[in-house]
């Protein structure tokens, strides 16, 4: 996947350009511009109708697709472009592209602007804003764009790597709501209070509901990808929950902080020492002067591509012909805060760094 991440780099900075000259691009020449270079680098070939359809109709007289990505001559994903300067965090493109794709029993779906690009599962059983699996600008994040476009692959498309991620995704999403449900009332829950209770019965229930009101809580979920979609909220405010750093939204201003910069503003040292634990062994590298990274002797663009190099090493041959796992090398990789002289991950130190400037 090095054609991936090259023309990543090379989309980010021609829309560094396109905004530095206020160019006015309109939906075809974005398309040329940033989506189909992205299409080719993720193996599909534009240029045969039987995998890459453009205008794709169901119905003859229903309104077309942008591109439909087929394998064995049937729809596996739906692609819609536009402009790049429209915005998509209007519902309007989300709610009628998601309508049609479900009509046409297409599970998964992409809707971008050649810089950002908004994964849906079409067919999951929950309100249409919270079908939002990834989103990702390419020109603020290459190792998550990387990691979250390589799951768009027509091979991890036909291995439904996407479908596997989303299982863990969405349990992890209902899981989240319960706990935090637990802890969002004005009373500390009862099954907390009685399960404290249950382990010290030393503890009188009103100094454990006092304790309980003072907690500070964090629920961590480790994702093997970027941050997802907008956790549901709570239906009460939540009075003693504090969201997980690692789980929280990605601010733009964390975005545009790489390796690199990070580097420059003095949060993070060359030769700093990166671990990171997979299938039980633990596994280290080092951050080099340009931003890159050393792992087993090799050098590595992104922390994404170092974090795939070594999980794709562990794997067994059998399974190793899929290609490197997709990895969110921010999430992956752990370092020693040099200020705090805590262990966290790249993003927790890139989060941090943002805060302080």
């Amino acid at each position: 996947m090095d054609a991936l991440l090259g023309t990543l780099k090379e989309c980010a900075a021609r829309i560094d350009d396109f905004r530095s000259h206020h160019t006015q691009l309109g939906e075809e020449n974005t398309k040329a511009a940033l989506i189909e270079p992205v299409l080719k680098a993720l193996g599909w070939d534009t240029s045969n109708p039987d995998e890459v359809h453009h205008e794709y109709r169901r119905l003859s007289n229903d309104n077309p697709v942008d591109y439909a990505l087929l394998l064995l001559r049937t729809p596996r994903l739906f692609l819609e472009a536009k402009d790049l300067w429209v915005n998509l965090a209007d519902p309007k493109w989300a709610n009628q592209f998601i309508a049609y794709a479900t009509a046409a029993g297409v599970q998964w779906v992409v809707l971008t602007n050649g810089a950002e690009w908004r994964v849906y599962n079409a067919h999951a059983p929950v309100p249409i804003e919270q079908k939002l699996f990834r989103t990702v600008r390419i020109d603020e994040d290459l190792d998550s764009a990387y990691s979250v476009l390589e799951l768009l692959s027509k091979d991890n498309m036909r291995e439904l790597r996407i479908e596997e991620l989303w299982k863990g995704f969405f349990i992890d999403r209902k899981v989240h709501d319960a706990l935090t449900n637990l802890f969002s009332g004005s009373e500390p829950a009862k099954e907390i209070v009685s399960a404290v209770r249950h382990r010290d019965p030393d503890l009188k229930l009103s100094e454990i509901r006092e304790s309980l009101a003072r907690v500070r809580v964090v629920f961590d979920f480790p994702a093997p990808l970027d941050a997802p979609g907008p956790i549901s909220p709570p239906k009460h405010k939540p009075a003693a929950v504090i969201p997980a750093p690692d789980d929280a939204h990605v601010q733009e201003s964390e975005r545009v902080l790489s390796v690199k910069k990070l580097l420059d503003v003095g949060r993070l040292s060359v030769d700093a020492n990166l671990e990171a634990t997979y299938l039980g062994q633990r596994h280290t590298a080092e951050v080099l002067p340009d931003g890159q990274i050393r792992y087993a002797g090799t050098v590595y663009k992104s922390l994404s591509a170092a974090g795939g190099a070594m999980a794709l090493a562990l794997k067994q041959p059998r399974e190793a012909s899929g290609g490197a796992p997709s990895i969110d090398g921010w999430m992956f990789w752990r370092v020693r805060d040099e200020k705090t002289g805590d262990l966290v991950t790249l993003k927790e130190i890139r989060r941090r760094a943002a805060q302080e400037l």
